[in-house]
């Protein structure tokens, strides 16, 4: 029998955490520190930097900033508490019901939250807009229409965060609580929920961190007046190239972001050992249910159907259905027809269809990265070294890969077309290669690739580990054979993941595309602000076009899954 040598094993796992790290160094660490260096450090018009810290003495001291902040705060505050509310009955009905096509509206209520954020921006507007379904309610330009868009996106989180952990919760104890006399009601107050906690509270740190910095459905539906800091960030930098004001915002954006992840990491750490205590009991007593005879289901059932056919489903069937509206009030297929010209005016460079393959051909590329790194990235958190100092240094590593999700993807990009001429000397300008598009959606994608296979990892039993070593297996073979297969039933889930939200990335993408390879939520945000019925309408089918394409991919990868774990965030 053949032992490893130790320092081949630690080079083996040195190699797993360093690439990536290099990956994340390159590509995200140095842009966004480019950005804030260049409003901290501002050229002394010697050719050299001086530190300036005026910036944030101004930029803190104008009321605009603090307005922006609170609406960022109270939007990002209220679509959370919605969210989670909404989302506790789903999470019962589609985790711990059983049902006919239960699969299937789990695949349903999973497409929102990988839609294109300027598809949603123009389904919500289409639904709040003066002729549309609620129109009369005015809500277009309100913060009470962001919020309701903010859920869209997020309810699925909630769902499968709490669902995640609710399917696998032994529900004797509740039955207990019953068989005494308490109600359904007081049985899910005092038992089911304080064991929900830890998903709850993960799933709230999550939803708040994304509704924080959404960017481009704040742009389409908030116009001026409700703006965020991530939308102000990205006018700071393009309109008014104020780099030292978008260096402070961005800072300011990077502490409510750090604070989200460290709640979010406690609660899921405190959620994966409530899982670990009840997984395995919670397998031969899963409720199966059709409908309680007390009614108690009733009520989650009604507020599920409610939230998926008019919350979910009501914005997409506007859209599509204004989509075949053409210019002149008629009905037909004119605005599709529309898709194989550049617009009125010649208001784009490419055909819409053109546009449709840089964005597959992009996101194809951007999903091979993603999953690689973020595989990586899984396998080395997923271990449970018995050192404080290595559980640290794997916490750490977990919480750095989160961080792509909370800063502005804005800021990512602009960093790119700064860091990324002729770097580190090279004579080479990346600006201009077609692989900086992808590598800019890779790492929006990493964290999310990360959180879907991550779970599975984790939920693997250490004791096959330990035994297939103590039969003479390598620590190469060990992964082969036990960590290979079981990792292997989320990657069809993660790959989707990454496909999806590559294909639908919008702010990172709007700054390095060039004109001639525009992706589709670039060319629809530039047809929505060009005037004219004729873009306008070509702008609500080509968002018909990308939300079919991610549905398609999001609903095919749920269907590979199953109902196997995995996919939770």
């Amino acid at each position: 029998m053949s032992v490893r040598p130790r320092w081949a094993t630690w080079l083996g796992w040195g190699l797993a955490a360093g690439l990536p790290l290099v990956f994340l160094g390159l590509f995200f660490a140095w842009p966004v520190t480019a950005i804030v260096a260049q409003g901290v450090l501002p050229d002394d018009g010697a050719g050299g930097r001086t530190l300036d810290l005026s910036g944030f003495a101004e930029v803190l001291g104008d009321p605009r900033t603090w307005r922006i902040v609170g609406q960022t705060l109270g939007q990002a505050t209220a679509g959370t508490l919605l969210a989670v509310v909404l989302g506790l009955p789903g999470a019962y009905v589609l985790y711990r019901c059983r049902f006919r096509g239960r699969t299937l509206v789990r695949g349903l209520v999973t497409v929102p939250f990988v839609l294109p954020s300027v598809v949603v921006g123009v389904a919500f507007r289409t639904l709040f807009a003066p002729g549309g379904p609620l129109g009369w309610a005015g809500l277009e330009e309100s913060f009470a229409g962001i919020v309701l868009a903010l859920v869209f996106f997020n309810y699925a989180v909630v769902v499968r965060t709490v669902g995640g952990l609710w399917e696998r919760l032994d529900p004797r104890a509740e039955q207990a609580a019953r068989a005494l006399g308490a109600t359904p009601w007081r049985a899910f107050r005092t038992v089911t929920l304080p064991a929900l906690g830890p998903a709850i509270a993960s799933a709230a740190a999550v939803v708040f961190l994304f509704c924080s910095t959404a960017f481009g459905v704040v742009l389409v539906l908030g116009g001026i007046r409700y703006g965020t800091i991530e939308t102000e960030i990205w006018v700071r930098t393009t309109q008014f190239l104020d780099l030292r004001a978008a260096a402070v915002l961005s800072v300011l954006q990077l502490v409510v972001v750090v604070a989200a992840l460290l709640l979010g990491a406690r609660a899921r750490t405190r959620r994966e050992r409530a899982l670990h205590l009840t997984s395995e009991r919670a397998a031969a007593h899963r409720l199966r249910l059709r409908s309680r005879p007390d009614g108690s289901d009733l009520a989650p059932a009604v507020v599920t159907a409610f939230v998926v056919l008019g919350l979910l489903a009501l914005p997409m069937a506007g859209l599509v259905a204004r989509s075949f509206r053409a210019p002149d009030g008629s009905w037909g297929l004119d605005n599709y027809v529309a898709l194989g010209t550049t617009g009125g005016r010649n208001a784009l460079s490419v055909t819409v269809w053109e546009a449709t393959g840089n964005s597959l051909r992009t996101a194809a590329l951007a999903a091979l990265i993603a999953v690689v790194v973020g595989a990586l990235v899984a396998l080395v958190v997923s271990r449970r070294p018995r050192s404080t100092g290595a559980r640290r240094a794997v916490g750490t590593l977990d919480a750095l890969f989160m961080l792509p999700l909370g800063v502005s993807a804005v800021t990512v990009g602009f960093g790119f077309l700064i860091t990324l001429d002729r770097p580190l000397g090279l004579d080479l300008d990346l600006r201009t290669a077609g692989v900086l598009v992808p590598i800019a959606q890779a790492v929006v994608a990493i964290p999310l690739v990360v959180r879907t296979v991550l779970p599975v990892l984790r939920a693997i039993d250490p004791r096959l580990r330990e035994v297939a070593a103590t039969l003479g297996s390598a620590p190469g073979r060990v992964l082969r054979t036990v960590d290979a297969p079981m990792g292997a039933r989320s990657l069809g889930l993660a790959v989707g993941f990454a496909f999806a939200v590559s294909l639908g990335e919008f702010g990172a993408t709007s700054f390095l595309a060039r004109p001639d390879t525009a992706t589709l939520p670039v060319v629809i945000y530039r047809l929505i602000g060009r005037p004219g019925a004729e873009n306008y309408g070509m702008a609500l089918a080509a968002s018909v076009v990308l939300a079919v394409l991610t549905a398609t991919v999001m609903m095919v990868a749920e269907r590979l899954r199953g109902d196997r774990p995995g996919g939770e965030f």
